[in-house]
């Protein structure tokens, strides 16, 4: 499955620990992850020298192109909700998580759109149960 892994880069990396483990199952799994790179230690120094526009039109393409969308929404950031209000508005299947605790923005807890989930966590072991059950139910036929 093409998944879009989506998390916060300028907004802040505290949970970049969390999003390589995120990816790393998802490859693992098998899955086509386009944004990989952005679970990466080093993110920062190579997008900081990447244009904008170019930033966004390969960002939306890869939106447009993938099956679902999961999102590490701890640390709040724009482009992270840009992304999930786009694949939602396409039709996309979108798995949103976060660390139990934290303030989520109740523009995605008090969304009811029906192929959005809001799962929060307490370890990595949930998380990775959670993730491959909402990938299970929302597999392309």
């Amino acid at each position: 499955m093409n998944i879009y892994f989506s998390c916060s880069i300028t907004g802040g990396r505290r949970d970049q620990a969390i999003y390589q483990h995120i990816v790393d199952h998802l490859t693992a799994k098998g899955h086509d992850v386009p944004t990989a790179h952005l679970s990466r230690a080093d993110i920062l120094d190579e997008e900081k020298v990447i244009d904008p526009l170019e930033v966004y039109n390969r960002d939306v393409k890869w939106v447009e192109e993938c099956e679902s969308l999961v999102a590490e929404v701890s640390t709040p950031s724009h482009g992270v909700g840009y992304e999930i209000a786009l694949a939602l508005f396409l039709g996309k299947p979108v798995f949103c998580c976060y660390r139990e605790g934290v303030k989520v923005s109740k523009m995605l807890t008090g969304n009811t759109y029906s192929n959005l989930i809001i799962f929060g966590y307490t370890d990595e072991k949930d998380l990775l149960a959670a993730l491959d059950h909402f990938l299970a139910e929302s597999k392309p036929e």
